[in-house]
């Protein structure tokens, strides 16, 4: 029995099935760059950046050097009571990164997760009002707000209700979802007709405090909401009052071929969350947003012990160094293009790849079957065979293909990677693959 699955067998019988959506029976030792190594020594490809949390690769020299050194000097005394040098300084730089002209404020967190909860407290606060507006098929996270206001599993809300109050879901603006001959404009006046629906019919725009959105959806499939649509809904919010909030946690900081997701679109939200890459992949996060609305609360209505941890600032720091010195940025927008033309020729020759989108390094690619359908089996089996090939690319949704590789990916990797993905599609389109044993827990 392999290392890996005597360490699997251990652990299982330790670690709650809540936890963990299961994919594959392997356990990562370590990494650098874009490879992984499990228990066992075998290396990867990795394709997912630790759902989308190491952007600048496993193990970053600089970020290493970062780290020890803080740890040396200072490993946590609270921000919540006091200042340190390398927390302060990050907040300055946060303010300076995100996007708008005008003052702004940050408040850090530990998980994306409680940056949304806390974009939940500030726009009530702000506001004075009680409603929230969400979409389908977001994910913002996993404490009590965030996930209340996701929409993206039935397992998210499933026997731990009642979740909090004052949520109302309306439909993301998934493109592939469009009528036959619906142009991106049609489509966006239709959609935005069904998110002005509940604000005629049950819900006061003047008791809404917040509309929030991912304008990349990535737990959701990795799908853009169109430019009218976006545009759309910002000036609704601001004809009402509404506090306009962008959760960046998965696609910011350079996965989409720009700094922000928001970027694309060219709004400045009056809040935005991060999280996953702002610190490589230790626990930090935070809200940047508008002094006026960042202000409005008072301690302790957003305090944690080890929010803005100094080690986690010190990451953050030189995560940063690293995208702006090694041009992260553009180097995804580059490479997400060679990404783009081998998935769209790929489905020119197999018939099971349907809609493919990709925003810089970063797609979904989604799996269908000869009626058009989602092929929830035939995407398992690409995956797991793809991991057997030495590659990690997991699903989302069932049937859609999860392209997120750390932005310092190499490019005879990702041609690496690419050789492997194709030998995977030949062997399905040949009938070739199987469902492994454990297909009935792989996936969400």
């Amino acid at each position: 029995m392999s290392k890996n699955q005597d360490i699997l067998n251990e652990e299982k019988m330790h670690l709650a099935d809540a936890t963990r959506v299961k994919y594959f029976d392997i356990v990562i030792d370590h990494g650098q760059g874009a490879i992984i190594t499990d228990a066992n020594g075998r290396d990867y490809i990795d394709l997912l950046a630790s759902a989308s949390a190491t952007n600048t690769g496993h193990s970053h020299p600089k970020i290493v050097a970062a780290i020890t050194a803080q740890a040396k000097k200072l490993i946590q005394y609270t921000p919540a009571y006091f200042a340190n040098t390398t927390t302060a300084a990050l907040a300055k730089r946060l303010t300076e990164l995100a996007p708008g002209n005008f003052d702004k404020q940050v408040a850090f967190g530990n998980s994306g997760s409680d940056a949304n909860d806390a974009m939940i407290k500030f726009a009530r606060g702000f506001t004075g009002r009680q409603y929230i507006v969400s979409f389908t098929g977001a994910y913002h996270g996993s404490t009590y707000g965030a996930l209340s206001i996701s929409g993206v599993s039935l397992n998210m809300a499933r026997h731990i209700g009642p979740l909090l109050p004052g949520i109302v879901k309306v439909p993301f603006p998934d493109q592939t979802q469009r009528l036959l001959g619906e142009s991106d404009d049609d489509f966006s006046e239709r959609l935005f007709k069904q998110f002005k629906l509940p604000f005629e019919t049950y819900l006061p725009a003047d008791e809404v405090a917040l509309v929030i959105i991912e304008p990349i959806q990535g737990d959701g499939g990795i799908i853009k909401a169109p430019q009218k649509y976006m545009s759309l809904v910002y000036e609704f919010t601001r004809e009402n009052g509404i506090v306009f909030a962008v959760d960046e946690v998965n696609q910011g900081l350079g996965r989409t071929g720009k700094m922000w997701s928001i970027d694309h679109f060219g709004i400045a939200p009056d809040m935005m969350s991060i999280g996953k890459s702002i610190a490589s992949g230790l626990p930090l996060s935070a809200v940047i947003g508008r002094t006026e609305i960042m202000s409005s609360l008072s301690a302790p209505a957003n305090v944690y012990t080890t929010a803005g941890n100094p080690v986690t600032a010190a990451a953050a720091l030189a995560t940063l160094d690293v995208i702006a010195e090694e041009h992260l940025v553009a180097r995804s927008e580059k490479l997400g293009l060679l990404a783009q033309e081998f998935f769209e020729q790929a489905a020119k020759r197999y018939t099971f790849i349907g809609d493919v989108r990709l925003y810089g390094l970063n797609g979904g690619i989604d799996i269908i079957d000869s009626s058009g359908m989602p092929d929830n089996v035939a995407t398992t089996k690409l995956i797991y065979r793809i991991f057997e090939l030495g590659a990690i690319m997991i699903s989302l949704r069932g049937n859609t293909l999860r392209f997120q590789p750390p932005l310092v990916i190499t490019e005879k990797q990702l041609t690496h990677a690419f050789n492997i993905m194709e030998q995977a599609f030949s062997e399905l389109a040949h009938g070739q693959l199987t469902l492994p044993e454990t297909d009935n827990h792989i996936g969400w």
